[in-house]
């Protein structure tokens, strides 16, 4: 699928930088009902033109603006006649770009720091920069908490710019020509740490760069079935199906574009949470609601062969990942001649598996096309352009219940990223019944209203094994390590509190109940440094 469908007629640009945060601007940019693209920074201009941008944002980054780490943009992004907001390294490529000075600085701001606004240009009534308040902060206090992460800072705007805010270490926290639609702020205005954040990146999005603010949902589901069909004329489609919430509405979405055209493959790896083979079957199989062929593949033995002896998490998530091509592969040829497939892929993971300069931080296996043997014509990847709570907004639309569309997200390479080390028949089975004990028991405290208050919450398999009694006898058995966070968007994560009542039932219940557990414990990292998932 194209990004045309997820587009409308008003969309802001990232530029990343290499930025951590590049996904979550785009996403903050989204909540004001603006569509957003991550591109890296060097997109073509040409590319860029075409695109008609409203307005553009660069990111932060690691590098420095000057010596030999500098990256090499094009300057023609400054000609565009665009709006431009410069975000951390943004801000320090806007000022060297232009004029100004950017140079080490003697004390690093890393946290939250209080910035000041200059006298003019903040506050509701700075509504209009010819008047000499400032857009980018008219519903901001003097005074405000921003997130800062720098070494380099810049020390002189460019001319035609005017400092609009300063911090105690950083003379220039925030600069503009507003003239001409130029915008730089030095801390990261994206993450919840900045209180007044979502305000300022609202008011670039919607008063400098003066979008609607109408891209909704609805008009993207209807849009996506329309260029499915247009794209699949009488042709065959085959589904990857994981019985997940990004798969499932890719499918459900499918169904409503193709009807029986489309056969979806579930593939039962024996990887997946306990007893939830059944559960996918009994939705999307002849009895469930949708107008769909459904196909189950049962090749666990299969996938626990391949994975024998692996215990580096990167591997592991490749060799799942090739298994399951050849699967669809054995799977389309009985079938027939299949001319397209389709993968629930979403934004964070194009993105989490690099773009431009980003680091990787884990591959995803529906990520980045089908080796050139692989017999399909196209993938298609209607969720592509969606980040996971807009794929859940995308499933109401499409009349998928409420208790698929908000099923507790799942990742592609199932429980072997949730054990450490070699994955094996013992360990699935020990996690499978940890985890449903785990969720269990969260889901039936305070009536379930607790567990609707948490992003993610499952249990893993840790490699480590430790002494343990059991009656009167001496074990050497494996520690489950539960996890559960608070989000809203999945790119950054708080450890949930979990209520010591629940984690000594459920620690009770674990070391009881299944075989060769003898110690649980509970993960308090947030994410960033750690990942939610385990592995």
């Amino acid at each position: 699928m194209s990004n045309e469908t997820a587009r409308s007629n008003e969309t802001i640009l990232v530029l990343d930088f290499g930025g951590q945060y590049n996904q979550l601007i785009a996403r903050r940019v989204r909540e004001c009902h603006v569509y957003a693209e991550v591109h890296p920074y060097t997109m073509p201009v040409e590319e860029i033109r075409a695109m008609a941008p409203k307005g553009i944002i660069f990111t932060g980054g690691p590098n420095s603006v000057f010596g030999e780490s500098a990256l090499k943009y094009d300057p023609a992004l400054f000609e565009l006649g665009v709006p431009i907001l410069g975000i951390c390294y943004g801000a320090q490529l806007m000022a060297h770009a232009l004029g100004g000075v950017v140079q080490t600085a003697e004390t690093s701001e890393y946290g939250k720091t209080d910035v000041v606004i200059r006298d003019g240009y903040y506050g509701a009534s700075a509504v209009n920069s010819a008047e000499g308040g400032s857009l980018l902060f008219k519903d901001v206090p003097k005074k405000s908490v921003v997130w800062m992460s720098h070494t380099d800072r810049i020390v002189q705007a460019p001319e035609g710019f005017v400092v609009t805010a300063e911090t105690a270490d950083c003379p220039v926290a925030a600069m503009e020509d507003a003239a001409r639609g130029f915008y730089a702020v030095q801390f990261h205005p994206e993450v919840m740490h900045s209180q007044y954040g979502k305000h300022m990146l609202r008011s670039f999005v919607l008063d400098v760069c003066q979008c609607a603010g109408d891209w909704e949902m609805g008009s993207f589901v209807e849009k996506s079935i329309q260029a499915i069909r247009e794209k699949v004329g009488d042709g065959k489609v085959l589904c990857a199906l994981s019985g997940g919430v990004d798969s499932s509405v890719a499918a459900v979405l499918l169904s409503k574009a193709v009807g029986k055209q489309l056969t979806c493959v579930f593939v039962d790896q024996g990887l997946l949470r306990k007893d939830e083979g059944d559960q996918v079957e009994a939705v999307f199989g002849p009895d469930g609601p949708y107008d769909l062929n459904f196909v189950r593949a049962n090749v666990q033995e299969r996938f626990y062969e391949k994975l024998a002896g692996v215990e580096e998490p990167e591997q592991k998530r490749k060799i799942i990942g090739e298994e399951f091509i050849r699967v669809f592969e054995e799977e389309a040829k009985k079938i027939g001649a299949v001319d397209y497939l389709v993968q629930g892929t979403i934004y964070p993971d194009v993105i989490e598996s690099g773009l431009g300069d980003s680091a990787v931080i884990k591959s995803h296996h529906n990520v980045g096309g089908l080796p050139d043997h692989v017999d399909f014509k196209e993938i298609i990847e209607p969720l592509r352009m969606l980040f996971k709570d807009e794929v859940r907004q995308a499933g109401l639309e499409l009349g998928i219940p409420e208790n698929l569309v908000f099923r507790q997200p799942f990742p592609g390479p199932g429980l072997a990223i949730r054990i450490i080390g070699e994955v094996t028949a013992e360990k699935v089975k020990m996690v499978q019944e940890a985890d449903a004990i785990f969720r269990e028991e969260v889901e039936s405290y305070q009536d379930g209203r607790y567990a609707k208050t948490l992003g993610q919450y499952f249990a893993a398999l840790t490699n480590m094994r430790s002494v343990g009694v059991m009656g009167d006898f001496r074990t050497y058995d494996y520690a489950v390590a539960l996890r559960a966070v608070q989000t809203s968007d999945f790119m950054t994560a708080e450890a949930a509190q979990i209520p010591w009542e629940i984690l000594m039932r459920v620690t009770t219940r674990i070391v009881n109940e299944v075989p060769h557990v003898s110690r649980v414990m509970y993960d308090c990292t947030t994410k960033p440094p750690a990942t939610i998932e385990m592995e």
